[in-house]
């Protein structure tokens, strides 16, 4: 695309409904809300941006039929989206057989590199290793690994055995669970947890199962002073589809939580809840999905390109201040650096923030250092 009237159109595949639907939706709503303030202001070099969105509804297949639709018919060069790790795998071959660019807006396990991703939610590096320090120096060294069964949970939770018995920890379980894991699922994983009394349970489940388990947790009068349930992804959005009293006092390491304390996070928390409604809440997932869209939009203005070939070398070594904090691309490995934060639920919804870091983190997707 060049100097034309011509709309910006861009790809947009999150998830509406499906099992992984509540997250995604959210991640949908902060890309609609950042290409919506750029139009409001003029567009990209006064043209507007078009997105174009389909609704895999958590299918894996989905995700693959509706990105060739994208890439093939619909002729877009850019993609915003996906959720799990397997969507990403499912649409990344046809992505760089076209080469194309997704901007993938979630953590994950790492040890991946694709030219032809930006990934802007964070790597191991940036959240797994800070929690599993903070739960080992503050609860315990007895350690219960449960997550939903692909390869997200499985790789993170084979980093987290290494840190975990490297400091002289014990693994005493691991379970999987299937997507859309019932209420009856989780009944054995609650009696192996009343058997084995671990210090820590360390959660990777993904989707309406996170809601199941807290609230299986809850019943079976479990309390998070002496077990807590720390996780990489039960965010804001999870505490309120289970009830925040049931997810009040669990931690999460997060980039982002609607509660950081910043210019920009008021006016993206005001703007969200302006548009979506003032009981929607922000998300590690939303804020990524939203901040990328004005990465975008700044390489763009600067190429007048989306070319490929033209736009990714104006995204690498970029910085933008993010709700986050200020954070910016690796021109090295095209993920983000992001900030680390820890944060334990309270029962509002929200997160009171435990630790920070002081600036972002460089990403170290494949933890060379």
């Amino acid at each position: 695309m060049g100097s034309t009237g011509e709309p910006w159109r861009v790809g947009v595949l999150f998830s509406q409904s499906g099992d992984t639907g509540a997250i995604e939706e959210t991640q949908l709503k902060g890309t609609m809300l950042g290409i919506a303030e750029i139009n409001a202001a003029g567009g990209i070099n006064g043209r507007e941006i078009v997105p174009i969105i389909y609704d895999p509804t958590s299918s894996t297949e989905l995700y693959s039929h509706y990105a060739r639709k994208l890439l093939i018919e619909d002729r877009v060069t850019t993609i915003f989206g996906c959720y799990t790790s397997t969507s990403r795998k499912a649409v990344l071959p046809l992505v760089e057989r076209v080469n194309a660019l997704l901007w993938y807006p979630t953590r994950y396990e790492g040890f991946e590199f694709s030219p032809n991703i930006i990934y802007t939610g964070s790597s191991p590096n940036q959240n797994t290793i800070e929690l599993i320090n903070y739960l080992l120096t503050t609860h315990g060294n007895r350690f219960y690994l449960l997550g939903t069964d692909y390869c997200y949970p499985r790789r993170t939770n084979r980093i987290v055995r290494d840190l975990v018995c490297g400091q002289g920890g014990t693994i005493v379980g691991e379970e999987y669970l299937s997507f859309g894991a019932s209420p009856n699922d989780i009944r054995p994983i609650i009696r192996d947890l009343r058997n084995n009394k671990p210090d820590v349970i360390f959660s990777t489940v993904v989707g309406q199962a996170i809601s199941h388990f807290y609230q299986a947790y809850t019943d079976a009068g479990f309390t998070p002073d002496n077990m807590p349930i720390g996780s990489l992804n039960t965010c804001e959005a999870e505490l309120r589809l289970m009830g925040t009293d049931v997810g009040a006092g669990h931690i999460t390491a997060a980039t982002y939580f609607e509660s950081v304390e910043n210019d920009e996070n008021d006016r993206f928390v005001r703007l969200f809840k302006q548009r979506f409604g003032e009981d929607e809440s922000t998300n590690m997932c939303a804020e990524a999905a939203y901040f990328q869209v004005h990465l975008f939009a700044q390489a763009v203005a600067e190429t007048n390109s989306m070319d490929t070939d033209t736009l990714r070398p104006a995204v690498l070594g970029r910085e933008i201040a993010a709700p986050q904090g200020r954070i910016g691309i690796d021109y090295k490995n095209s993920h983000a650096e992001l900030w680390t934060r820890i944060g334990k639920a309270d029962d509002r919804g929200r997160f009171d923030i435990l630790r920070e870091s002081m600036v972002a983190l460089r990403p170290d997707p494949f933890l060379v250092t």
